[in-house]
């Protein structure tokens, strides 16, 4: 879990995700489309990513348990919470907060 938590905090946006599932490209295509340069972790291609998954899924309490969206540090979610953020225009915001975005 410290590894996942270090990753976290390096950057204003990190997500973790499997490259061959479509919601986790479905976050991250909403970030890179909104101009969120996002440090993203590919689970399925890490040489340490069963051993992070395993941290997430006791983070996020499911299995699978990405995508894993961390904005300043903190995990806000899945594609569900991220797209409800979004929709509720609070999602720009946030981002701003944690220096994600500059405009």
């Amino acid at each position: 879990m410290d590894k996942v938590m270090k990753l976290a905090s390096q950057r204003a946006v990190v997500i973790f995700s499997f490259s061959s599932c479509c919601m986790c490209y479905s976050v991250k295509r909403l970030f890179h489309e909104l101009g969120v340069n996002a440090s993203v972790y590919e689970l399925d291609e890490e040489p340490r990513g069963a051993e992070m998954e395993k941290a997430l899924v006791k983070l996020m309490g499911r299995k699978p348990p990405v995508p894993a969206i961390f904005i300043g540090g903190r995990l806000i979610g899945s594609t569900d919470r991220i797209m409800s953020l979004h929709l509720g225009g609070k999602l720009v915001p946030l981002l701003r907060d944690a220096g994600a975005l500059w405009l």
